[in-house]
């Protein structure tokens, strides 16, 4: 079964809600490493950078932790370009934990499958999306698709110059110049079309 894809890129708190949601739906699933996010200046470039191009979709827990991860965002990304989606609060402890979180409800990872289905649904695929956009936002099929191999082959790693190079392509497209290869290449993919990156390449 072909798993529905969501228009827009998703911000979740951590690795185990990414699991979860990318069992169901295809799409950029973009973890906050908690309160990590508070103190990563790279991955709030990258926030700013992305909601120019596309809304966002804030996904936390509906706890306390995941109410002060929402209004940093607030804090730091356009209203207009976020769209809050919400669990409901579901006591209950997830199979992985020991014990319940500090407030006993389930987080994001713990919410059953056709309930998450019916909390992302007006924003999933759909025949009317054939031309790849909506609301003026990249379709996340139109992901640059470019790799750490492809990278390679044009000299941004692994080179020489590589490093100067990655800084000068960083510069290029308004991105921090500290960012690692690895974060490098899911900010390309995640800004631009395979297209608009040979292009920029």
């Amino acid at each position: 079964m072909t798993k529905p894809t969501i228009l827009y890129p998703v911000l979740v708190e951590g690795k185990y809600d990414k699991i979860k949601l990318s069992s169901l739906f295809e799409g950029q699933i973009l973890t906050m490493d908690g309160f990590g996010v508070f103190k990563n200046e790279e991955k709030r470039a990258l926030l700013r950078r992305l909601a120019e191009k596309t809304p966002l979709i804030v996904f936390t827990d509906s706890d306390g932790g995941g109410l002060v991860i929402r209004n940093h965002l607030r804090s730091i990304l356009p209203p207009d370009r976020v769209i809050h989606l919400y669990i409901p609060q579901i006591k209950g402890k997830e199979k992985r934990k020991n014990a319940p979180s500090k407030e006993g409800f389930l987080g994001v990872e713990g919410i059953d499958a056709p309930l998450l289905r019916t909390i992302f649904s007006p924003y999933l695929d759909s025949p009317e999306d054939e031309n790849g956009k909506k609301d003026g936002a990249v379709h996340p099929k139109q992901s640059g698709g470019l790799t750490k191999a492809r990278l390679y082959e044009l000299g941004y790693d692994g080179g020489q110059n590589s490093k100067e190079k990655r800084q000068a392509l960083l510069k290029k497209c308004g991105l921090p110049q500290n960012l690692s290869t690895k974060a490098m290449l899911e900010a390309l993919n995640l800004l631009y079309t395979g297209e608009e990156l040979e292009e920029l390449l």
